[in-house]
C-alpha cells in the first residue's frame, strides 16, 4: 500500500529541531491535520495546504479523537496527501495507535515519521544526561493525566526501585499526587527534581528543586504551556539549584 498519510512528528517546537523528512512532507501536503501547539512558524512551511486544527487542549474547545480519525480517512479518500502533524513523537503520548487502527480499517496506507520527543529537548536545554553513567540506571517517560483524568496507576515502587531517571509528560496538575506515591514508596524527598515549560522555544522557563519542594514552586508560578517534570540523581548533576528556580532562557528568536 502506498502511503497517502504520514504521522509526522514536529518536534518540541523550534522549527529548526523538525527532520528533513518531517520538513519535506510538510512542504508537499495537500492537507495538514496540526496540534495546536505546534508551532506557527512550522505551520508557515505548509504554504500550499489546507490547514486543520484538530488540537486537544486542556479545558479548551478541542476535536475528539474519534472525530480526527474520521477526518484522516476522509481526506486520504479524496486522494490528497495527508500530514497529520503532532508536537513532539507521533509515538509517544501521542495517540498514533488509534490513527493507524482507524486506517488500517479503512485499507489506507500510512507511514510514521519520528519526531524530538519534548523530552530530549529538555535534557538537551538543561543540559542533563538523562542516562548518565553510575547514576541513571534506566529511563522511563510517564504520562501524569490518566484516560479518565487523575493520575494513572504506575508502579510507583518499582520505579523508585529502578533508580533511573523520571520524566512526566502532562504532570503539572497531578504533581502533588505523583510526589505523595513516590515518597509513600520509599523516594528520598530530597530527591532533584526540575520542571520545564515551553522546552527548545523562546518561552521557556525552568523551575528546580527536590520532589518535595517542586509542586508548591509549580503552584505558584503556575505555567500554562506544555511542562515537564524530571526527577531523578541525574537530574541534580547539572548545577541547578533551587536558586535558579525563576530563570528564564531564551531558545530562538520569535
Amino acid at each position: 500500500m502506498n502511503a497517502r498519510v504520514f504521522l509526522v512528528g514536529a518536534g518540541p517546537g523550534d522549527p529548526e529541531l523538525l527532520t528533513l523528512k518531517a520538513f519535506r512532507l510538510i512542504q508537499s501536503a495537500d492537507v495538514v491535520l496540526h496540534d495546536s501547539l505546534v508551532d506557527r512558524r512550522v505551520l508557515a512551511m505548509a504554504s500550499g495546504a489546507e490547514k486543520i486544527d484538530v488540537g486537544k487542549r486542556c479545558g479548551r474547545h478541542s476535536s475528539p479523537q474519534a472525530r480526527i480519525n474520521e477526518l484522516l480517512v476522509e481526506q486520504a479518500r479524496t486522494g490528497k496527501m495527508v500530514v497529520r502533524l503532532k508536537g513532539g513523537d507521533p509515538m509517544v503520548f501521542g495517540r498514533a495507535a488509534e490513527e493507524m487502527a482507524a486506517l488500517d480499517a479503512a485499507g489506507i496506507g500510512y507511514e510514521i515519521v519520528p519526531g524530538v520527543t519534548a523530552a530530549t529537548a529538555a535534557a538537551a536545554s538543561l543540559q542533563i544526561s538523562l542516562t548518565r553513567r553510575g547514576i541513571a540506571r534506566s529511563l522511563h517517560f510517564l504520562t501524569g493525566h490518566g484516560a479518565e483524568g487523575g493520575l494513572p496507576a504506575h508502579d510507583f515502587v518499582a520505579l523508585t526501585r529502578a533508580g533511573g531517571t523520571i520524566v512526566t509528560y502532562m504532570g503539572v496538575k497531578t504533581l502533588p499526587g505523583l510526589v505523595a506515591h513516590f515518597i509513600e514508596a520509599g523516594m528520598d524527598p530530597q530527591m532533584p527534581a526540575v520542571a520545564i515549560e515551553n522546552a527548545s522555544l523562546a518561552s521557556e522557563r525552568r523551575w528546580a528543586g527536590t520532589i518535595a519542594t517542586l509542586a508548591g514552586i509549580l503552584a505558584e508560578a503556575a505555567p500554562s504551556g506544555p511542562t515537564l517534570v524530571l526527577i531523578g540523581e541525574a537530574v541534580g548533576q547539572n548545577g541547578v539549584d533551587d536558586r535558579d528556580a525563576a530563570l528564564t532562557f531564551l531558545a530562538t528568536d520569535d
